[in-house]
């Protein structure tokens, strides 16, 4: 699934951080015990209940060398973190454009959109559809418009059969569709089957790889196409991502071309595509050849981007290494093309270079473009906090209560740009309804992201972990409850580093160990020294993000609100003004990551108290 998911990083590519140019330098170690008056005042209370009332592929990640066993020591594990950062120029309240948390829609549409209206009777085609975000989509459409055409799932499988199986594995089973179960009862599988139809495809496949039969059913019946398929690691094999990321995009449009009725196109893509852009990000199309390193150079000796090019790079390129080396090398090119041309990572690199594909083949095909930030829980629904896999920062987020990881290298003033998974399903409804009848082949871009209308600063952040884990506390391997500090926050890697050694040193009784048995404490030594290790390199990598130095203005997604109904808004709500951090996290986000991703575990009598 697409948009900031989760990844999972190698521990031997070298990360080249251009946050650092841009990073604020402060001294010594910091630990923010509480929040101040202006913290505060960044939250916004939900006028209508917040998260109390209701609610970036499912994330794989390595496994940290664990002393677990040895006095429980150490972290367990880790994933990733892409947490969106401000410059020490740019204040939070500066970028708040909204004197009110109470939503104020001038203009209202009294008849709305027409979202319901739009969606019955037509056909999708999605890829993707496997993901996270995707099952949210479709659960929705499913739940709200019952009489909504076919919806036709590329699934990358050896045949029939099998793309069958995981679609029932992966979608029609899972947890979230409970409510479809209930209310269909017996009659679910007959209703979700003859809605939902498995296609044997890939999109890194000259026309995605479909038999010529049910393609051409396909290009007569569809209406709206919806492309989530995506590769979400920071440091993926540079041909890997571009397949992906750039190609796929391209095989699709040329699918595309060959529908008799398509309406719109819809591209999930990711808000950080606009890469090391600064300040408030607007909601801008790429075109061809666009270089965010070269907008602030005069100077002409940057080349332009030539993506093209870029494609024959990757697919290339892995023929000139030896077999032994390849993987590692390949991802290192891709940091290094993203890194040259003003990119953090291969990921949003080959994300933005797909947008550009997109724009330069469309012709007079109206697209879409669906840029969320960090994606995590639900908000509201199907119900509060369901998620799956780890996402952005959830990894952060579990082994801080499991007492495992303390402290993590961030801007303290930086925020979090999160967005529940239903509101981005929401908003891209919307921009469906909205645009499927456009008459012009147009391109637009909707950003749903909370760091300009509603910030979440990251030591309130932190704040809000403490508070969660210290009334509802994670328990160790004989049930007792594991206490925590608040979190220490460290704005260099010096500190961080510094912080982490001691940190296992002491967890793991290396220091006691040292002269009673030789043997056990150097074995602990070795494992500290490679869980440090790889923790710096986790800090490392996401550095461009926690770091982050811009604000992604969400204008485009603010109008599309005001077009909606009353009863629109209700239905489809995406106002992230109305998210109510504190209600979010501490009652939503975490207890859904437990229950849903945890699994209970780690929880007294498997329960939240």
């Amino acid at each position: 699934m697409e948009a900031l998911i989760f990844f999972n990083p190698s521990t031997h590519v070298r990360v080249v951080s251009y946050s650092r140019a841009v990073r604020r330098k402060f001294k010594g170690n910091i630990v923010h015990c509480q929040s101040s008056s202006g913290g505060s005042n960044m939250l916004r209370s939900s006028d209508s209940g917040g998260g109390g009332g209701g609610g970036n592929g499912s994330g794989k990640y390595n496994t940290f060398v664990s002393a677990a066993e040895h006095n429980g020591t150490l972290m367990e594990a880790t994933g990733s973190l892409v947490l969106s950062s401000t410059q020490t120029e740019i204040a939070v309240k500066e970028l708040v454009p909204y004197t009110s948390t109470t939503p104020s829609f001038v203009g209202l549409h009294e008849e709305g959109i027409g979202i319901v209206k739009y969606l019955k009777g037509k056909c999708f085609f999605m890829t993707g559809a496997t993901g996270f975000l995707a099952k949210v989509l479709i659960e929705k459409i499913l739940r709200t418009v019952p009489d909504v055409g076919k919806i036709y799932i590329l699934v990358k499988a050896s045949n029939k059969e099998a793309a069958m199986e995981r679609l029932k594995n992966e979608v029609i089973n899972t947890e979230l569709f409970k409510g479809l179960r209930q209310t269909y009862g017996k009659s679910y599988q007959t209703f979700i089957l003859s809605k939902l139809v498995p296609v044997v495809g890939n999109v890194c496949d000259p026309n995605l790889g479909i038999e010529e039969e049910l393609a051409n059913m396909i290009t007569k019946e569809v209406d709206v196409i919806v492309n989530s398929a995506a590769t979400t690691s920071f440091d993926e094999r540079y041909d890997v991502a571009i397949a992906i990321n750039t190609k796929g995009p391209c095989n699709l449009m040329g699918f595309a071309k060959k529908f008799k009725k398509l309406k719109l196109l819809v591209q999930v893509s990711t808000a950080y595509v606009n890469g090391q852009r600064q300040g408030r990000v607007m909601e801008k199309p790429f075109s061809i050849g666009d270089s965010i390193a070269s907008e602030n150079v005069t100077e002409d000796f940057l080349p332009m981007l030539d993506v093209q090019s870029e494609i024959e790079l990757a697919l290339n390129s892995k023929e000139a290494f030896d077999e032994s080396c390849v993987a590692q090398k390949m991802k290192e090119l891709g940091l290094e093309r993203a890194n040259k041309y003003g990119w953090q990572d291969t990921y949003v690199f080959t994300k933005a270079m797909g947008e550009m594909m997109i724009d330069n083949l469309r012709e007079d095909i109206p697209v879409v473009i669906i840029r969320p930030s960090v994606i995590e829980s639900t908000f509201r629904e199907p119900f509060p906090g369901w998620m799956e896999g780890n996402r952005m920062m959830d990894p952060i987020v579990l082994y801080y209560g499991k007492g495992q990881l303390t402290g993590f290298l961030v801007d303290p003033n930086g925020v979090l740009d999160v967005v529940p998974a239903d509101m981005v399903v929401n908003a891209t409804l919307a921009a469906i309804a909205k645009h499927g009848t456009a008459k012009r082949p147009e391109m637009n871009v909707y950003q749903i992201a909370s760091s300009v209308v509603n910030p979440l600063v990251f030591e309130e952040l932190a704040k809000l972990l403490h508070e969660h884990y210290t009334s509802s506390p994670c328990v160790d391997s004989k049930g007792r409850p594991i206490d925590v500090s608040l979190m220490k926050l460290f704005s260099s890697m010096e500190d961080f580093s510094s912080h982490l050694w001691t940190d296992a040193v002491q967890r793991s009784g290396l220091t006691a160990l040292s002269s009673s048995n030789e043997k056990l404490s150097q074995k602990l030594e070795t494992m500290c020294r490679k869980s440090v290790e790889q923790a710096k390199y986790l800090a490392n990598l996401y550095e461009p993000y926690t770091f982050y130095g811009g604000r992604f203005d969400n204008s485009n997604t603010q109008r599309l609100m005001e077009t909606m109904s009353e009863e629109e808004r209700r239905k489809f709500d995406f106002d992230v003004r109305n998210i109510d951090w504190n209600q979010y996290i501490t009652k939503v986000h975490i207890p859904g990551l437990r229950r849903h991703v945890m699994k209970g575990r780690g929880m007294c009598n498997g329960k939240l108290t």
